[in-house]
């Protein structure tokens, strides 16, 4: 992590591309907030998109924006992330999931540093470093179809791999004192018991299942501080071993039931995301959205 920081403060210097990779919630998004603030871009803003989260029909409008009159429903134009940002940062978060049909657009608003609106007639320059994110194996992707060459080249300048939280278990007690702090709780503490408690998960869920874990625990602190202790923590098996699952009282349950359950539980755990629930389940986000549909809210 020391190398990881000195990369990042020299990459924060320049306007090179910089693209995270590690897996869920391990903390790329934080990072990425990072590289804006010790940038020169720092003043301007800070602009997310989140390509697993916006529906494919809506993705280039979202991104590039759209005239007056472009499609049905657009009766007042819209500037896009990219115009935004101008004078800023756009965060391409999980950009691997942005549609393989929109690819060849991004790929010309990086490289000519301009973009045109959907029903637009001309282009629009625009001052924008560019940061992104993905839990995907870029390259693989290429080797798939699934995602353009000629992007990977422009977006592999700077490639920074963001270890699991497993691997940096030493971090635990300040990521435990900044979460707690961004959690409005700078007031709890942990005891060491808790600490041995934490280092021997897992942590499936990375820094973000660590964060969920905390706000859960720190409910039980009244305010004005307090100690947390191991009983305070919620902390479910890892789905890498469902050995577990074997001591549920599960025998005689109906299985809608309990896949509804899962689904609920995985897409709170998500925040809502259905992309990072549908992973997290096995399943295709199409299939996850078949079962929503069956099951209901």
């Amino acid at each position: 992590m020391h190398e990881l920081f000195e990369a990042l403060e020299r990459f924060a210097r320049t306007d090179v591309t910089v693209t995270f990779c590690g897996e869920t919630g391990a903390g790329k998004d934080i990072l990425a907030h990072a590289v804006h603030q010790e940038s020169a871009r720092a003043e301007g803003p800070l602009v997310v998109f989140d390509c697993g989260a916006v529906a494919a029909n809506l993705a280039e409008s979202e991104l590039l924006g759209h005239e007056r009159g472009a499609f049905t429903g657009a009766v007042t134009g819209h500037a896009g992330a990219f115009e935004r940002a101008h004078g800023g940062t756009l965060f391409l978060d999980e950009v691997a999931e942005l549609p393989l049909e929109l690819q060849p657009r991004l790929l010309r608003a990086l490289e000519s540093r301009t973009i045109r609106r959907v029903g637009g007639k001309h282009d629009k320059p625009v001052d924008v470093r560019v940061v992104a994110a993905t839990n995907r194996n870029l390259r693989a992707d290429v080797t798939a179809g699934r995602f353009r060459e000629d992007l990977f080249f422009r977006l592999a300048v700077a490639v920074v791999k963001v270890p699991p939280l497993r691997e940096r278990l030493d971090d635990l007690p300040e990521l435990v004192r900044t979460l707690l702090a961004d959690l409005g709780r700078p007031d709890v503490r942990g005891s060491e018991a808790t600490s041995d408690a934490l280092r021997a998960h897992v942590w499936p869920g990375n820094v973000r299942e660590l964060k969920n874990v905390l706000a859960c625990a720190a409910a039980f602190i009244p305010l004005g501080g307090g100690e947390l202790e191991p009983k305070h923590l919620r902390l479910v098996s890892s789905s890498s071993d469902p050995s577990w699952i074997d001591g549920l009282p599960l025998a005689g349950q109906r299985l809608d039931v309990i896949e509804r359950a899962a689904i609920r539980q995985t897409l709170a755990q998500t925040s809502g995301n259905k992309v990072y629930a549908a992973r997290a389940l096995g399943i295709a986000v199409s299939t996850l959205y078949e079962k929503l549909k069956k099951y209901g809210p």
